[in-house]
């Protein structure tokens, strides 16, 4: 499903205009970009830059399926016609007894991080999930993200389990994983 279009001013000191709307199938490239910097700028993320490797027409397929789904949804920041950040909410598994449930997945460029974008758009993926009929919201994150956890406790989610050693980095050491919860 789509996400209708909205504006709002970032809260910096240039007040830059961003769009938050749903990424589409044009919206390929950019989105590719985006991933590929998330994942060069923090260890946060689950995957590593050069595991970017994102073929355009595979994206543009998949951004498709994500438009026409009737419960799955993305929220895409743009600032201009730049992804500078993204939230994807999609099935935990499609099996019927699991329906009730999403995944929530962020990135946000750090350029862009601390300036509200983030709870905007967790407000906005929140709202669209209890419209579409979920009734729970589950994410993970790194233990160590003090600030994207500070974030979810402040929307309702609430912590229900930790995942040790979920996350191995390159130079050996591990990163538990927080399971979170908001129920709809």
């Amino acid at each position: 499903m789509l996400i209708q279009p909205r504006e709002m001013i970032l809260g910096s000191p240039s007040g830059e205009h961003v769009t938050i709307r749903s990424a589409v199938a044009q919206d390929a490239e950019s989105l590719c970009a985006h991933r590929m910097i998330t994942s060069a700028e923090t260890y946060f993320m689950s995957r590593y830059p050069e595991e970017c490797n994102y073929d355009i027409n595979d994206m543009r397929a998949n951004l498709t399926e994500i438009a026409e789904d009737p419960k799955c949804f993305l929220v895409t920041a743009f600032l201009e016609e730049r992804v500078v950040a993204d939230l994807g909410v999609s099935y935990v598994r499609s099996y019927l007894k699991y329906r009730h449930r999403a995944y929530l997945g962020v990135s946000i460029q750090q350029s862009c991080c601390n300036l509200g974008l983030g709870g905007i758009m967790l407000e906005i993926a929140i709202r669209q999930c209890r419209e579409n009929g979920f009734e729970q919201l589950e994410l993970g994150t790194f233990a160590d993200n003090a600030r994207a956890l500070h974030l979810y406790e402040k929307h309702g989610f609430q912590r229900y389990g930790i995942q040790p050693r979920a996350f191995k980095l390159k130079d050996g050491t591990y990163r538990d994983e927080v399971i979170l919860v908001k129920m709809l």
